[in-house]
């Protein structure tokens, strides 16, 4: 037999497995907390500094909070809390709390542009911090932020990381396989990148793994407890609420459920489904008296991107009236789908064990002992819609996710992915140069999810990288 090519020598016990995912998932926590602690925007520390040692305490700078994007939600969770409103107004009034991530209402206040639903059920938390300790976020930002950071990000992302466990025990057949899986969970997508900030994708991203999880039970197992399809339900339709493309993820499990137990379907998924629908558009008619989210109104004749509004008696312009820098969009629609799949933004450049997915989805689905061919066709059937639907964008919406350190709007796909990608890694564990390889493309992903470090609303190393190629002269610009 070829030296380099041969077969598991050994297999790890079941318990020994067990250990190894925990401390994987326990390591992993434990450096996204330590990350959340010391979340600042540290490029404004020495400025605050120096102003501070010259008696200007008002102009203090510092904030755990990283962007546009995560503040506009913030100001959504202490306008509820502390104003009993959705209208940002006042929160945006105080210093540090600006955003650009918002609208105007016709009835002249000012909305987040998210869809409300995640900040209402975020808002929960802080409501109860308020009225147990007394403390906001704005007077005490870093111990109220960064412990529901801890809550909202680390505890989801360790359930994710369970079920990429739950899912590495089922379908691998090697343990090579199985505990890489679970390593590339843990470390290896920009899922952990986004723990230090407030975000829809890690939500996005544990939901639509906690439905899988729930529909292979029924698929594969002929489960029938309306249990699992009032959760099925429930989280399928919430990874939609999360990320509106994954509506084509939440209609294939439904229609997929339907045909495989209608019975148990109309009585446990849809009736799952129909409470998050009502949930969602509930609270949008609630924020802004309007079923579509704060974002969908910026059509001819509605569009409440087109404002100005007043901030301590300046008045200033709504900065989507004059887009900068990566904002304006992608001209050229083959250079953004260049860019999207490999270039500076790339699905597979900057995470590269995703190469692992393709060939993975047609094993998973021709394997000779048990194969899995709905679930093979709902991953390619799935990850090729959202993909095609972001790459069809018009202009203003070809932003790669603004300011981000990956292509962020498919973050959420990182389960089924990584079901994807067992197949493959069985067929990589039997030959050495293919272990390396992958090992390989574990090191680059690992990399790319770990350069933001601080901040995941910073652009991607390739991007980075090519500009200074630009700026020594070796490409054109």
């Amino acid at each position: 037999m070829n030296a380099t090519c041969n077969v598991e020598a050994f297999t790890i016990p079941a318990p020994a497995r067990r250990m190894i995912y925990v401390l994987l998932a326990t390591v992993a926590a434990g450096g996204m907390i330590g990350r959340i602690m010391a979340v600042n925007s540290v490029d404004r520390i020495a400025l605050e500094s120096r102003l501070r040692s010259e008696g200007r305490d008002e102009l203090r700078l510092q904030r755990p909070f990283l962007s546009a994007n995560d503040r506009s939600r913030w100001c959504t969770i202490r306008a509820l809390v502390e104003h009993g409103t959705y209208a940002i107004d006042e929160v945006i009034a105080e210093p540090n709390w600006d955003t650009i991530d918002m609208v105007k209402h016709p009835n002249g206040r000012l909305y987040s542009s998210k869809p409300p639903l995640l900040a209402t059920l975020m808002a929960g938390q802080y409501w109860l911090i308020n009225r147990l300790s007394g403390a906001t976020l704005g007077t005490h930002p870093y111990a109220v932020g960064r412990a529901m950071l801890v809550t909202l990000n680390v505890v989801p992302l360790m359930i994710l990381v369970g079920c990429a466990a739950w899912f590495a025990e089922r379908l691998a057949r090697t343990d090579w396989a199985r505990i890489f899986v679970v390593a590339m969970a843990a470390f290896g997508t920009f899922l952990s990148t986004f723990a230090v900030t407030l975000n829809n994708h890690i939500p996005g991203a544990v939901c639509a793994a906690i439905a899988l999880v729930a529909a292979y039970r029924i698929w594969r197992d002929d489960e029938r407890r309306l249990v699992y399809f009032a959760v099925c339900g429930v989280f399928a339709a919430m990874t939609a609420a999360c990320e509106l493309p994954a509506l084509s993820f939440t209609a294939a499990l439904s229609a997929a459920l339907l045909w495989k137990a209608p019975r148990e379907t109309l009585l446990g998924l849809l009736p799952g489904m129909a409470l998050v629908a009502v949930a969602f558009f509930g609270t949008n008619y609630a924020a802004v008296g309007s079923l579509r989210p704060p974002y969908m109104h910026r059509g001819e004749g509605d569009n409440w991107y087109d404002y100005e509004y007043e901030v301590n008696g300046r008045v200033r312009q709504s900065y989507w009236k004059d887009r900068q820098g990566v904002d304006r969009g992608e001209p050229s629609r083959a250079k953004y789908a260049l860019h999207v799949l490999v270039g500076h933004h790339g699905i597979f450049s900057l995470t590269p064990v995703w190469l692992l997915a393709i060939p993975g989805v047609w094993m998973l689905a021709l394997r000779r002992d048990r194969p899995e061919p709905a679930l093979a066709l709902l991953i390619a059937a799935v990850s090729v819609t959202c993909t095609a639907f972001f790459l069809a964008r018009p202009l203003e919406d070809r932003n790669y996710g603004g300011m981000t350190t990956g292509f962020r709007w498919l973050f959420w796909l990182a389960p089924l992915w990584l079901v994807a990608i067992i197949p493959a890694l069985d067929w990589a564990q039997g030959c050495r140069w293919r272990r390396g390889a992958s090992y390989l493309l574990l090191a680059v992903s690992v990399g790319s999810a770990a350069y933001a470090v601080w901040n995941p609303w910073t652009h991607p190393w390739i991007w980075n990288f090519l500009e200074y190629l630009e700026q020594i002269g070796w490409i054109a610009s």
